[in-house]
């Protein structure tokens, strides 16, 4: 379901994006839409607002690489 579009500045756009970049690709779109679904709920959209949305739905989808498969993998070992 299509979302109204969204005005956000340059700078807010920027910070959305950046936050979906360290996301696996093929979550990007999801996570897109989370973000634009939740930046629905508010009657003025900010830099703040941005931030938080972005961080708070980041987590959600954000899976860390495992480090222990890279440490056993060290030439320093």
């Amino acid at each position: 379901m299509p979302f109204p579009p969204i005005r956000l500045t340059d700078a807010e756009l920027d910070a959305v994006m950046s936050a979906a970049r360290p996301l696996d690709v093929a979550l990007r779109d999801a996570f897109l839409q989370r973000v634009a679904s939740t930046l629905q709920e508010y009657r003025e959209v900010g830099p703040g607002i941005v931030h938080r949305v972005c961080a708070e739905t980041q987590r959600q989808f954000f899976d860390p690489p495992a480090l222990s498969k890279a440490r056993d993998q060290s030439k320093y070992r």
